[in-house]
Order: C-alpha cells, then sequence, then structure tokens
C-alpha cells in the first residue's frame, strides 16, 4: 500500500538516510526508533511531501492511498484557530464527518464544549487529542504518527494502544513509550548516526520491539566478543612471531662469517617469517560492532535527610484564567520520595508543577532543577546550547559541560549549535545535563521521559531511581511510574489522591 525505494535524505549535508527500500502493507505497525536527530521525523515528512529542509532522492509510491499524518506538534497558524475551524472546513464538511467526530470524541474522552475552544488554550494533551482526532474522522489508508503518545493520560494511552492493534490499515509511527511500542509494532525502523555522527545506517526487520531489543543487544555482545577474541589472538601471534624474528635476526648478527651454511639457513628462516607476517598482516578481522553508543550520566552523590520538609502545598481552587480545573488540592513532601502526579488530560497537571516549582525555586537550603513540559518557556531565553547549560566562563567549568554534553552523544558541532534547531529529543537531553551540573537535589520534572529514545529512557530511569534527592514529576510513561516512583498521585477535580503503582 505504500512502497519507498533507494530513498536517500540529506540534511546539511548529512545523510539521515541511506538507500532505504521498505514496503508497508495491509496490518502492517511499522515503529521507528532511533535516538534524538536521527531523522525519524523528518522520514515522516518526507513520505509526507511536506519537508521544506531536506534534499532527497529516490521514489515515493503512495499507490493511490490518502495517507494521514499526526505531526509532533500542531502548526502555529493552526493555534489560533477554534477547534471546529481546524476539524472542518465548513458547515457542509462537519456534516459529511459528524459521525467519526461524536464516535470518536466518546472514545479518547472529549466534551462537546471543546469544540468552542481556541487551540492555543488547550493542554498538551488536549491539543495532541485534538490532532488525533482530525487525524480519524477523515478515515484515511494509511495513518503516519509522530510521536502519538505525547502527554496523553494514561487511559488515552491504553485507548490508542487497542486501536493501532485492532485496525487493519497500515501505521507508521514514531514513540518514545515502551508499552506502546512493545504492544504494537510488528515491524522494526532503526534509524542509527555512527562514527561521531558521520555516517549512517538503518535496520528494517519484521519482529516486535521486545524481540528487536533483546536480539540487537545479544548480537552487538556476540559480535563484539567475537572481534576482541580475534584481536587477542593476533596480537598474541603477533608478538609470537616478533620474538622468533628478534631472534633469528640476533643469530644473523652474530653468526659468525666462517659458518656461509648457518648463514644461509638463518635467511631462509627470515625470509619464512617474513611471509607469515605479510600473511598475518593481511587478515581481516572482525569489525567491533559499530552501533551508537548508549547515552551516561549520572548524579554526584545527593543526601535529603529523611525527615527534611519540603513542601507543604494548599490551594483552594487550581485556576486557569477563570476555569477552576481543581479545588482542595493538598501536598505534603518530606525527605527523598519520588513522586509522580498523573491524570486526566486539561486536568490541571502542569499548571500545578508549575505552582510547586515558583513555590520552591527560591528556597536557599535546597537546590532546584525544573524541567517544564513545554521546554521553549525556558530555553526561548538562550541562544545555544553551552549557554543554556552552564552561564559560567570559566575554562574549567566549560570543559565539564562540554564532557557531560559529550555522554549525551552531543557532537562539538551540536555542543555550539543553536537551541532552536535541536530536537525535542535533544533539548528533554540539555535539560537532563543541566541538572547534573547544577547538583541539584530537588528535581521538578514535567513528562521528563517524553520525547527522549526508547533506547535511552532505561538509562534515564535507572539514574533517577537511583537518585537520592526528592523528585515531584508529572508523568504517563508507565515503566516511569514502575521502576522510578515510590508515591502516586493522580490529580481530579476534587484534589489529589493517593493510588497504588499500575
Amino acid at each position: 500500500m505504500l512502497e519507498v525505494k533507494n530513498l536517500s535524505i540529506i540534511v546539511e549535508d548529512r545523510f539521515l538516510v541511506k538507500d532505504l527500500s521498505l514496503t508497508l502493507n495491509k496490518g502492517d505497525k511499522l515503529a521507528i526508533i532511533g535516538e534524538e536527530g536521527n531523522g525519524k521525523s523528518t522520514l515522516l515528512k518526507v513520505i509526507m511531501g511536506v519537508c521544506t529542509y531536506a534534499e532527497t532522492n529516490g521514489i515515493i509510491n503512495l499507490k493511490g492511498n490518502s495517507i494521514g499524518y499526526l505531526e509532533q506538534s500542531i502548526n502555529n497558524k493552526d493555534l489560533i484557530k477554534s477547534v471546529y475551524d481546524y476539524l472542518f472546513i465548513n458547515e457542509n464538511d462537519y456534516y459529511k464527518k459528524v459521525n467519526n467526530l461524536y464516535k470518536y470524541m466518546k472514545q479518547i474522552d472529549l466534551e462537546d464544549s471543546i469544540l468552542k475552544r481556541i487551540i492555543n488554550t488547550l493542554s498538551g494533551g488536549e491539543k495532541v487529542k485534538v490532532g488525533l482526532l482530525k487525524l480519524l474522522i477523515n478515515e484515511h489508508n494509511i495513518l503516519l504518527l509522530d510521536e502519538p503518545t505525547n502527554d496523553l493520560d494514561i487511559d488515552t494511552l491504553k485507548w490508542l494502544e487497542n486501536f493501532i492493534i485492532s485496525i487493519d490499515k497500515p501505521i507508521m509511527y514514531v514513540s518514545h513509550d515502551e508499552v506502546l511500542l512493545s504492544k504494537t509494532a510488528n515491524m522494526i525502523l532503526h534509524l542509527e548516526q555512527i562514527k561521531k555522527k558521520t555516517e549512517c545506517k538503518y535496520t528494517l526487520i519484521k519482529t516486535n520491539y521486545d524481540a528487536y531489543v533483546e536480539n540487537r543487544l545479544r548480537k552487538i555482545d556476540k559480535e563484539t566478543q567475537e572481534a576482541r577474541y580475534e584481536r587477542r589472538e593476533f596480537n598474541k601471534q603477533q608478538e609470537k612471531l616478533r620474538k622468533v624474528m628478534d631472534k633469528v635476526e640476533y643469530q644473523q648478527n652474530t653468526i659468525s662469517r666462517s659458518d656461509p651454511h648457518g648463514a644461509r639457513l638463518l635467511k631462509k628462516k627470515m625470509h619464512s617469517l617474513k611471509s607469515q607476517e605479510r600473511k598475518l598482516n593481511n587478515l581481516t578481522l572482525t569489525e567491533i560492532p559499530d552501533v551508537e553508543e548508549s547515552i551516561n550520566f549520572f548524579f554526584e552523590e545527593v543526601i535529603i535527610p529523611k525527615n527534611k520538609i519540603i513542601l507543604n502545598l494548599n490551594i483552594n481552587e487550581l485556576k486557569i484564567d477563570n476555569k477552576v480545573l481543581s479545588k482542595n488540592i493538598e501536598l505534603n513532601v518530606i525527605g527523598n520520595t519520588h513522586i509522580a502526579i498523573i491524570g486526566k488530560n486539561g486536568v490541571g497537571k502542569s499548571t500545578l508543577i508549575k505552582i510547586i516549582y515558583e513555590k520552591l525555586k527560591d528556597r536557599k537550603d535546597i537546590k532546584i532543577g525544573y524541567m517544564p513540559q513545554r521546554y521553549e518557556d525556558i530555553l526561548d531565553n538562550y541562544d545555544n546550547v553551552l549557554d543554556f547549560i552552564t552561564q559560567s566562563k570559566d575554562k574549567e567549568d566549560i570543559t565539564k559541560a562540554r564532557a557531560y554534553l559529550g555522554n549525551m552523544n552531543f557532537t562539538r558541532e551540536e555542543m555550539v549549535s543553536k537551541i532552536k534547531n535541536l530536537s525535542n529529543g535533544s533539548k528533554a537531553k540539555i535539560f537532563l545535563t543541566k541538572l547534573v551540573l547544577d547538583k541539584c537535589n530537588i528535581l521538578i520534572l514535567d513528562e521528563p521521559t517524553r520525547n527522549v529514545s526508547p533506547l535511552s529512557n532505561p538509562v534515564i530511569r535507572k539514574v533517577l531511581k537511583d537518585f537520592k534527592g526528592t523528585i515531584i514529576s508529572v508523568s504517563h510513561d508507565r515503566k516511569y511510574i514502575n521502576e522510578v516512583i515510590d508515591t502516586l498521585y493522580v490529580l481530579t477535580e476534587n484534589g489529589l489522591k493517593k493510588i497504588e503503582k499500575y
């Protein structure tokens, strides 16, 4: 139903994809994975014909199919529209699609009143739902989804999983939600940048996500062991041969002129040894697998006394403008607790986390680190990466910042690049890097694992799980909740309620 032949994508003289060929058929659920900036979103845009910044070669054959495309975020010109005007061209268009409209609004838990609201006033999760709604009411043959799980509440995440599994339409999607990938994908396209991001490679395989990750790690480990064993044996043979050659050379230098027969034998032996050396040097050794390295970061030792009062919060009414989202919110936090807050989209979780940050940020007895849902709220104040990571002009501080960014797989060029040119995943990584460099002991995090590669997220979860300070977060990442969090709250219209983990 969709065919791609020998597709290459070049951005700023760098190949993101080279000679990619794939066919997407009925029932295929192709998950595109890879680290930040590897071209996942760009590939979807190229297939849709809406990419304006890449040079492309190859063939994309849609075979007459209608393709629905969910962008990673709604574009700026649509943000000022009402939801109704975003969904429909005119009144006649509305009547054509009205049955699908209310069918899917019910399924993804959207109320009729949302049609009158301006998109820019919606929560992050509500915007994603509206984007999905527009896609669904148009009944396309093929769906391309760019981060469909971003900011969705858990109930909608589960609905989306079932939707992807149940429909027979081919779907190609980018996601960082490992649970969704595990439950839905039956094909994997893994885009990688190797050799310090100077070359690209891809792996396309018909299998599920868990099997792919497990087999990939096993294959890398096996090939690495084999390559290192070969090198050890090669070095042993070289060393052994060198010792024999040194011994023969010594004998040649010390043999008496009165023994021409012995000299001839030594010369013949040296000739044989040099032949062995040439054969040894011409051996082709198994290459150590060239794959993207995992990110590597850690917090320096942080200790918060278990009985230290971090937060006593009481809010009678949680509002956006004049709209009351929740009432009677109480949250008391002590010690090195790891807290997550979940709840339906639009209930005010990000608003609450901002209030918590504002309440704590000027405290002198703790060091606060904040990662907002909308990165631009903070990053728009900075020009390039290093400006944000460290305000110090000290050479030692800059060197340290560069080292930590290197551990996050940033190249030298990316370390001084404009923040506005980074992918959302790379922006998430610079927030995480700053939390470490600033030696924060209180972390206020709004969806910390969102936008980060599913191959990097296990590292992030491990680091946050081992963090000895306090974490107050909003998240719908079920693996993050289960592995990092010890106290879980749900925010409702009537305040916060402590619940058991999923």
